[in-house]
């Protein structure tokens, strides 16, 4: 099965402007960028044919290519990642049998985080995307982000069949209490589609649920499209994304304590 790996990135975040060219420090200090540390892992991953950064911003392209990633460059016309992989998708020569969209704000995804999601698309399938366990760091990380006011991870309520019921950026189900709480999964910004279901999703409008939660993945449940949620686990990683400022000394914890250049 062949696959590639898009890694969307622009630079005007709503939330966090110039977010991709953020340097985050290293268990050695070395300083990397974002977009590097999220390329990084993607080249990490076995059984991916080719790694490309998508952008429209010549800043994030020059930055890149500097590093040695492959780039395409797309419209300003794409208002997420998704879109912006279906414009990615049109520039190749021929279509792969998987696109994987690994966010460029996810430097900590595991190899095996993506790995686990390209063995996922079997017949029949035809977007998924990785689920994982919320540990009690995680979780606290969770409730302290929204109690403060801060939109931080998103987290996935899923069927008995691990096809997704709903995401959403607040913390599902209700946490109530930290000392026992439920079991909440910690959605991990990382799809998988067929080229079907890309070039599909591109040509449905937002809805109403998309644009209110700011997730790109309701697009396929409001159009009737099942998402397969793929559980995968830690191994002791702890997995966060960047999306605030305050994720920077979170994240260079994590590359201090997993030995990450």
């Amino acid at each position: 099965m062949s696959a590639v790996v898009f890694i969307p990135a622009r630079y005007a975040s709503t939330r966090y402007p110039g977010k991709p060219l953020v340097d985050l420090t290293g268990a050695t200090g070395q300083k990397k960028t974002l977009i590097q540390r999220a390329w990084e892992a993607a080249k990490g991953v076995s059984g991916i044919d080719r790694v490309y950064i998508l952008t429209d911003d010549a800043r994030i392209a020059d930055a890149s290519r500097g590093f040695g990633a492959d780039v395409l460059m797309t419209s300003s016309d794409a208002r997420n990642g998704s879109e912006r992989c279906a414009e990615g998708l049109a520039q190749l020569d021929s279509d792969p049998d998987v696109i994987v969209n690994l966010q460029g704000d996810a430097p900590l995804t595991p190899h095996w985080f993506v790995e686990a999601l390209v063995a996922a698309m079997t017949p029949g399938v035809q977007m998924a995307t990785p689920v994982l366990k919320c540990d009690r760091e995680t979780l606290t990380n969770f409730v302290t982000d929204r109690r403060e006011g801060r939109v931080g991870g998103t987290t996935a309520v899923m069927r008995a069949d691990n096809t997704a019921l709903y995401f959403s950026k607040e913390v599902l189900p209700y946490v109530g209490d930290l000392q026992t709480p439920p079991q909440v999964w910690h959605h991990v910004g990382v799809y998988a589609y067929t080229p079907a279901a890309l070039r599909a999703y591109a040509g449905w409008d937002e809805g109403p649920l998309e644009r209110a939660e700011g997730l790109e993945q309701l697009r396929f449940l409001e159009n009737g499209t099942p998402i397969t949620c793929v559980p995968v686990e830690g191994r002791g990683r702890v997995f966060w994304e960047l999306n605030n400022p305050v994720d920077v000394a979170r994240i260079e914890e994590v590359l201090q304590r997993e030995n990450i250049t």
